[in-house]
């Protein structure tokens, strides 16, 4: 691995479509988090990836692109994060999308910057649950995607996306339990930094996104907490 996942233990994701003031980005930069991802499902432009990108270039902190469409995707970015949603209901977002961007970027692509993630979203009222037309899993076919995402696809990361509900602890273990190398990240509805502590206890990596716009002390802490585990 070129990149630098086996130390990602905290991640901040922010949304280019909402507004950060310039001195709540300064401290999520400078929180201490691993890296800082951009990336969101509605309205995602250009404009607004690259002005959140120049904002955060005046930190050091790795900026990560999680590309949810081929307009907005630029150079600039330290790592890019390449979704296929496993449990969507048409190839269109396991394959096809990711096709269409491999026939237009091939020649510019660096693979040592793009890492693709095994998504599975587990939440029927997110925006993202609709867009990519997913089913609902039980928990069987979930702890099966992460064993396709290793043993099948050889993925990096196997990502279990919650999206603004906070997930069940009992399934990340189980989902950790059949992962060796390919890592597991967990996203969705940490609130404060206990649930980020319990989340971390099972997943790799856990990311924090909307409490950066509903609370940004607790968001903070939440790095401390993760990096407290280590």
């Amino acid at each position: 691995m070129n990149y630098s996942l086996d130390n990602w233990n905290h991640l901040f994701k922010l949304d280019p479509a909402k507004e950060i003031s310039d001195e709540d980005l300064d401290a999520i930069c400078e929180s201490g988090t691993d890296a800082v991802i951009v990336g969101g499902t509605d309205d995602v432009t250009l404009d607004d990836v690259l002005d959140l990108l120049s904002r955060i270039r005046r930190h050091t902190v790795p900026c990560i692109l999680e590309i949810s469409n081929m307009e907005s995707i630029t150079p600039g970015f330290d790592y890019y994060f390449i979704p296929m949603v496993m449990n969507s209901t048409e190839k269109e977002w396991m394959m096809d999308i990711q096709h269409q961007a491999i026939k237009e970027y091939r020649d510019s692509m660096n693979w040592d910057e793009i890492i693709v993630e095994g998504y599975c979203i587990l939440n029927e009222e997110a925006k993202a649950f609709k867009q990519t037309k997913c089913s609902m899993p039980d928990d069987d076919d979930v702890v099966a995607y992460a064993y396709m995402a290793e043993h099948i696809f050889q993925l990096p990361i196997f990502y279990m996306e919650y999206s603004g509900t906070y997930g069940h602890t009992e399934l990340v273990r189980q989902v950790k339990e059949q992962l060796h190398n390919t890592k597991l990240v967990y996203g969705g509805g940490i609130e404060n930094n206990f649930q980020a502590r319990e989340m971390k206890e099972h997943a790799d990596t856990v990311v924090v996104g909307d409490l950066i716009y509903t609370d940004m002390n607790k968001a903070l802490k939440t790095v401390k907490a993760v990096q407290e585990m280590q």
